[in-house]
């Protein structure tokens, strides 16, 4: 349970889910704690997917449904919104039925109506098309080559392939999987869906690839005053892509109110780090050595990152720019990963400035990054360098500096003065 709007959410991810290791993922983390910023959310793995057990009995959809009552239950929720994404929509959409006077609202996110096609429902796969998807994912669990079908938006992101292979290995067996999926492909819930008397929204991405957009828009016909909203993109896993225009429209839809769109300029405090000698370091160590430590410095990094509400904005090479939306964090994240990547043996050097940037897309830019950028390479090894700004906007923080004089920061007009964050 996250957060503590008047509205309870219950959610559930469907397969893809393991409460434990979804947490361990930036874009899971900011997707979650948005849907947390008006509602109280809810979160629960299904039967026999990640840290619930699979019982006595197949994990059919009767048992499901059951599931998320009792969650409600345990959750103290008498009433609530429920969402399910993928096989959690068709659980919702039996739960809501079936209990009218427990949802108070219905969200469905590229979820189904009915798998497989038929003679009076065009919409589905085909036998063949879906034992060769089943067999395809059963033999590549644990792998993450079926993220070019799940979330081809992470595709260039190493780091979260590396987590996605490890987040499959998590959220069931293979057999446990063909099992979950063998239930799936002969659910049939078209004939409930006029039953469904709570408010819905219907969302689907318009080149979902697992499942296709025309179910969607069946539901949204079939689901009496549904609302139906496709939505641009290619990723069938939510918190992938423009999660925020998923998020946008549910908040919109429970609570009336959609959020102020972002600004192009927003004030920000931005670190800078980066490895001493990391040339030399290379040679020393050999291309494969090297490769291995940079990795877990980028571990190190992104795990402080994750603590202290820091943004990756980018990294290039050994060194990252982040974003923090307050000063303090910024500066106890970097002294953070300065102990961290020691205990690799690394010597790392940070910068910290805060200013008005220009958001360009998920990136930022403007003079304040440049002078982030020029004091942290002012910055000896092992040393976390501030400009005076920020050392005036955490006055009373109990963080203390020393006085590093004036520098000329190139491609900077005028003089900066410059402090040390004393260890």
């Amino acid at each position: 349970m996250v957060g503590d709007g008047p509205v309870d959410l219950v959610y559930t991810n469907g397969i893809w889910s393991n409460l434990e290791a979804l947490w361990e993922e930036p874009r899971w983390v900011r997707y979650a704690d948005r849907l947390a910023s008006f509602s109280r959310l809810v979160v629960f793995d299904m039967r026999g997917v990640g840290l619930s057990d699979r019982g006595t009995e197949p994990p059919f959809l009767e048992l499901m449904m059951d599931d998320a009552g009792a969650v409600m239950d345990a959750a103290g929720s008498e009433t609530a919104a429920i969402f399910g994404a993928g096989r959690g929509g068709v659980m919702a959409m039996l739960f809501a039925a079936t209990h009218p006077e427990r949802v108070r609202a219905l969200v469905l996110y590229d979820t189904w109506a009915k798998m497989l096609r038929s003679e009076d429902y065009p919409y589905g796969a085909t036998v063949e098309a879906d034992d060769a998807f089943v067999d395809r994912f059963v033999n590549e669990m644990g792998s993450a080559r079926n993220l070019d079908l799940q979330a081809p938006s992470g595709l260039s992101d190493e780091r979260f392939v590396r987590w996605w292979a490890r987040f499959e290995r998590l959220i069931t067996s293979p057999g446990g999987f063909r099992e979950l999926t063998t239930v799936r492909r002969n659910v049939d819930v078209r004939a409930v869906l006029p039953s469904i008397q709570a408010p819905t929204l219907v969302l689907h991405r318009t080149r979902d690839r697992i499942v296709p957009v025309d179910q969607g828009r069946y539901l949204g016909e079939a689901i009496p005053h549904a609302k139906f909203v496709e939505l641009e993109g290619k990723d069938h896993i939510p918190f992938v892509g423009d999660a925020d225009a998923v998020v946008d429209e549910i908040q919109e839809f429970l609570t009336g109110v959609r959020p102020v769109p972002d600004t192009d300029r927003v004030l920000a405090t931005v670190l800078f780090t980066d490895i001493v000698g990391s040339t030399e370091r290379a040679v020393a160590l050999g291309d494969r050595s090297w490769r291995e430590l940079l990795e877990r410095h980028h571990e190190s990094v992104r795990s402080e990152l994750q603590r202290f509400r820091g943004i990756e904005i980018d990294t290039a090479g050994d060194g990252f720019m982040a974003s923090f939306d307050g000063p303090a964090r910024a500066i106890r994240c970097a002294r953070a990963i300065e102990d961290a990547t020691a205990l690799l043996g690394l010597d790392v050097r940070a910068g910290v400035h805060t200013g008005e940037c220009e958001r360009i897309g998920d990136k930022l830019g403007g003079i304040a990054v440049h002078i982030a950028a020029r004091v942290a390479a002012a910055a000896t090894p092992g040393e976390v360098l501030v400009s005076q700004t920020v050392r005036d906007l955490v006055a009373g923080s109990r963080i203390e500096f020393d006085d590093h004089g004036e520098h000329e920061l190139k491609g900077v007009p005028d003089k900066r003065r410059l402090f040390s964050v004393r260890t």
